[in-house]
């Protein structure tokens, strides 16, 4: 496979579904949204943006399978892109501008490439395996910041899984106190990228699907950060913890980990 031409194309998709959530947002109704499970939402909005990418993904490399949120398509031995048409819909439907498309090529287990687009700041995050990392085009790097207290973090909080909650308060009251601060923006794909551009130099969330983070993993990977799951046996695509860093707090972000989850599967 090309990958840089398999890349490009994948962008030119992910502009044109990133437009047709764009034009929708302002007529959009609460109407509409479906719920999945407990604070899991779905809207048209989603279900059409994930068959466009389905259609147009199909054209691009029409022996791959699909590993997508709302199931459109089926997956396949070996090669499949991962989907989330709309990362973000609470945000969406609250009308918070922070979402985005998600897309990633995996075969046998390893991110080929993934593709990130910020709907409302139009910024379109790609990479491809071996070939750096990208913002529109232009060349991005994980922060050089090398120390917890002075870094920024990201994270995101369960919706329907809250078996484990005390210790994931205990572990955000330490980061709290450890760090220049903690924000949430409700997508984990964006909080992937921006870790990937420097803006935050870490982020970390338990209870999430591969969809969620499959691209943005590449994304921090290319840019020369470092990613993993809370424990090194966890893979952070399909085990449901990542932790995503600059590479240089890595370490000391997994300590304070480990310290305070305690989860046994």
């Amino acid at each position: 496979m090309e990958l840089k031409q398999l890349t490009e194309q994948v962008t030119l998709l992910s502009r044109e579904v990133a437009a047709f959530i764009r034009a929708e947002s302002p007529k959009f109704t609460e109407a509409s949204v479906e719920s999945k499970s407990l604070n899991n939402l779905v809207s048209y909005v989603d279900k059409v943006a994930e068959q466009r990418f389905v259609d147009g993904l199909r054209t691009i490399v029409p022996e791959a399978g699909f590993i997508a949120e709302e199931g459109t398509g089926e997956q396949v031995e070996g090669l499949n892109w991962v989907i989330d048409p709309l990362d973000g819909t609470t945000n969406f439907v609250h009308g918070v501008p922070c979402y985005c498309t998600s897309v990633a090529l995996i075969k046998d287990g390893e991110i080929q490439l993934g593709v990130v687009l910020e709907v409302n700041r139009d910024e379109c995050f790609a990479a491809w395996r071996g070939g750096g990392a990208t913002m529109n085009g232009g060349p991005i790097a994980v922060s050089t910041r090398n120390q917890l207290q002075d870094s920024l973090l990201a994270t995101g909080f369960p919706y329907d899984d809250f078996g484990f909650e005390s210790e994931y308060m205990d572990l955000l009251r330490e980061l709290m106190h450890r760090t220049r601060g903690i924000r949430r923006l409700g997508s984990a794909a964006a909080d992937l990228a921006y870790v990937a551009c420097g803006r935050f130099e870490a982020f970390y969330e338990y209870g999430l699907n591969s969809w969620d983070v499959a691209a943005g993993v590449l994304l921090v990977r290319e840019a020369g950060g470092k990613v993993s799951g809370f424990h090194p046996t966890k893979d952070p695509v399909f085990d449901e913890e990542i932790v995503a860093s600059n590479s240089a707090i890595h370490e000391e972000l997994l300590e304070v980990i480990e310290r305070n989850w305690q989860r046994q599967d």
